[in-house]
């Protein structure tokens, strides 16, 4: 390695630290505050949701475009110069994005922007693990986590108040003075490393890799588009992973063939690098897939809005952003793998309680299960990341934490396809079974009809035939919501077997000592 952010000045390293956590947390924002805009921004530019769709998709193509590519050009190029000119595309795309005036427009500068998005995190990584030694890099990893869960977090309510009390075109613009101010510090604080020796850039893999991912994340985006009425059966969706597995095997043998691969996936040789992306790909799936069901749940069954059901995300990003930091200190005093352990049970324990959500259910309950989650969440992640990147050398850095990423984004896909898509058969399966339970002809049945109507006929007007209609309805209408949360609960009680299940490689992970990580 050239010159390398790796010193001995504190100040030096907690200030990268610093600069890292406002990039993460511009980048990461952005993944959430625009799916509270998207309504707005359909209804201004008047737009399809079939359209509209792509503001979301085509972000996410590309930032899988560019994720594997980061490491190559980190090293070719010099890791600041890439993370600040990662910097430069995003705040200019998200100041364009603000700007457009029609669908097509946005949707063009929404690719740029996720052209710039896609190298801030694994670089960002990449540069902390390097400035950090390894007694420093758990609690390092847990601060720059603090910028990641922080976004997370508080992107719903902050999209929901931009929207509400200003326009949509400033859930973009709020991004501009936060990428200046990182421009700004990186410019003039981050020093510049980068490999002594670069390798010959790897055109098969790029190209594989540029085919395999963004169109095995666009298949799992149409499993659910709302123009696809056959699901995971839609010749697109067949097509899409039939053609990326193909690709993907592609992948595979040009990166074990070829001298200098894109992405070394010789990297895997390392147990604990290998167990802990496996964990997070199967966390991905049970974390992702149920992250949205909880706002899905309290907006369509409790009757909050955008705005509130935000609200309730913001203390367990508080309480996540605490333990990350606190859980990377610790792990280096004991097991790391005891807080792994424990932070998956927690969580597994959050879904287990969430599986018995109901119209009935009170806030403190709700509350009490994302506390849960967001202490789980605090004490996993860091030592997760920390064991995964321990030992893997300066050189490997950027490549792993670009597989870190990539794994983390497949998985979180995967898991909010397969859920969505178990929501709608479970909540199809619930509502045949309900309808099938209730006795039409039955006493109990004509006495709540008999009621409602009354009541109809008393507060509305209605007269007997109507009042008797509205009373149907509204019988239907509650069967419906019951199915619905009868869907989300079994959503998260798979959530709650799939986190049980990333426990058992926990047994396999290797504590690393100080004395047996490679030289940096």
């Amino acid at each position: 390695m050239g010159t390398t952010g790796n010193t001995d000045n504190s100040a030096y390293k907690w200030l990268v630290l610093g600069n890292i956590m406002i990039g993460t947390f511009m980048a990461v924002l952005d993944s959430t505050v625009v799916n509270t805009g998207l309504p707005a921004i359909m209804g201004t530019l008047g737009a399809s949701i079939n359209t509209a769709e792509w503001v979301l998709t085509g972000y996410m193509l590309a930032i899988a475009s560019i994720l594997p590519a980061a490491a190559w050009l980190s090293d070719r190029f010099g890791y600041k110069k890439i993370y600040f000119l990662s910097l430069l595309v995003f705040t200019f795309g998200s100041f364009m994005c603000g700007n457009s005036t029609s669908i097509e427009e946005l949707i063009f500068w929404r690719v740029i922007e996720g052209l710039g998005c896609g190298a801030i995190m694994p670089v960002g990584m990449a540069i902390v693990s390097n400035v950090f030694p390894l007694e420093q890099r758990g609690m390092a990893l847990g601060f720059w986590a603090i910028a990641s869960a922080a976004s997370v977090s508080f992107g719903p309510s902050i999209g929901g108040y931009l929207v509400d009390n200003l326009n949509w075109n400033y859930i973009f613009y709020v991004n501009v003075p936060v990428g200046v101010l990182a421009l700004f510090f990186t410019a003039i604080l981050q020093k510049e490393y980068k490999a002594e020796t670069v390798q010959p850039f790897d055109i098969p893999g790029f190209i594989t890799s540029g085919i395999f991912l963004p169109l095995f994340m666009y298949g799992l985006s149409e499993v659910n588009s709302s123009t696809n009425t056959q699901g995971w059966n839609s010749p697109v969706v067949l097509g899409s992973m039939w053609i990326s597995a193909v690709v993907f095997i592609l992948f595979i043998y040009f990166e074990l063939t070829v001298k200098h691969p894109l992405i070394d996936l010789r990297i895997f040789k390392d147990r604990n690098f290998a167990l802990s992306n496996l964990m997070m790909f199967i966390f991905g799936i049970g974390m992702f897939g149920s992250t949205f069901l909880i706002p899905l749940y309290l907006q369509n069954n409790l009757g909050y809005s955008a705005f509130q059901a935000g609200m309730f995300f913001i203390p367990v990003g508080i309480i996540q952003g605490f333990c990350s930091p606190t859980a990377g200190a610790l792990g280096q005093k004991i097991n790391p793998k005891i807080l792994i352990a424990a932070g998956l049970i927690l969580m597994s324990l959050s879904f287990y309680l969430n599986f018995f959500l109901s119209f009935l259910t009170e806030k403190w309950y709700i509350m009490m299960s994302l506390y849960l989650r967001g202490v789980g969440m605090g004490i996993l992640f860091t030592p997760l990341l920390t064991l995964s990147l321990a030992r893997i050398g300066v050189d490997k850095m950027a490549q792993a934490s670009s597989i870190t990423n990539i794994v983390r984004q497949m998985g979180g896909s995967f898991g909010v396809a397969i859920f969505s898509h178990m929501l709608t058969q479970r909540t199809s399966y619930h509502t045949q079974r309900y309808s099938e339970a209730l006795n039409y002809t039955g006493e109990a049945y004509q006495q709540t009809i008999d009621r409602l109507s009354s009541f109809a006929q008393q507060t509305a007007g209605a007269t007997g035939h109507t009042a008797q209609s509205l009373a149907e309805q509204l019988i239907i209408k509650r069967l419906e919501l019951e199915a619905y949360i009868g869907g989300i609960n079994d959503d998260f009680y798979i959530a709650f077997i799939v986190t049980l299940l990333c426990i058992l490689p926990v047994f396999w992970l290797r504590r690393v000592t100080k004395g047996k990580i490679k030289k940096q």
